[in-house]
């Protein structure tokens, strides 16, 4: 962190400004997320979902519109025009980018508590933590892709292809029954760079009941969600989990 040695942030220099206004930034992310996270807590996950998605919104247009209005772009149909004129090739290099990035960070995070209360305690925060991702990830997916209130395993294939780790995983599906069908995660970016330093599966078994059954739940409440299996299960070289999805 850097040391700001003006009384106010009025009389920082050129370099202390650019440092603040990086703060700032992390500033309104963490405000935004407890802003939820009380909401949730007060009001329960359903309705906090639903103002969570007025509320941001309504905020990323206003503050878009000012930013644009400093930084030279203009906002079409809620999209920065700086971004719908980059190239296609570079405009999808920055889509995988940011994939990677959200991974990093929440590998960060994991590792920050690891080091510091252990790998139980770590563990418990993950798991923790996609209870409530999972939820959010599949409403704001469900929302984009105007799926209905109960669109069933054909809308849960489609959203499962709009997670985040759909831009840096390779996943597959496998038709089973009219009513049901199987999920594989065919190659794991974290799990292939444990793979290469020689180190075993990363158990994520206990991070993944929650993560899938949470995400198909708020798919469609009739879906419910079975472990084929997943690290530490031993399991084929073609995929390392896989998970079955059935409609009720």
């Amino acid at each position: 962190m850097a040391d700001y040695h003006a009384d106010t942030a009025a009389g920082l220099n050129k370099e202390e400004t650019a440092r603040f206004i990086v703060d700032l930034m992390h500033r309104i992310i963490i405000h935004h997320g407890l802003w939820y996270a009380e909401v949730r807590h007060q009001m329960g996950t359903d309705k906090a979902l639903t103002i969570l998605e007025q509320a941001s919104t309504t905020s990323f247009a206003i503050q878009m519109k000012h930013l644009g209005s400093i930084f030279g772009f203009d906002m079409v149909d809620g999209v920065p025009s700086s971004l719908l004129n980059m190239d296609e090739g570079a405009l999808l290099e920055l889509k995988e980018r940011l994939a990677k990035n959200w991974l990093v960070n929440d590998g960060v995070w994991f590792q920050t508590i690891e080091q510091s209360e252990g790998l139980n305690e770590a563990k418990r925060c993950n798991d923790s933590c996609w209870a409530h991702f999972s939820p959010f990830e599949a409403r704001t997916i469900k929302a984009r892709l105007g799926l209905s209130e109960t669109p069933g395993l054909e809308g849960l294939k489609r959203a499962l292809g709009f997670r985040v780790y759909a831009s840096i995983n390779v996943q597959s599906i496998v038709d089973e029954t009219a009513t049901s069908f199987v999920f594989r995660m065919d190659e794991c970016r974290v799990q292939a760079a444990r793979k290469r330093k020689g180190l075993p599966d990363y158990p994520c078994k206990s991070a993944g009941l929650v993560e899938y059954a949470y995400f198909a739940r708020a798919i469609d409440a009739r879906i419910r969600t079975e472990c084929i299996g997943c690290p530490p299960d031993d399991h084929p070289d073609e995929w390392y989990c896989a998970w079955k999805f059935s409609l009720e």
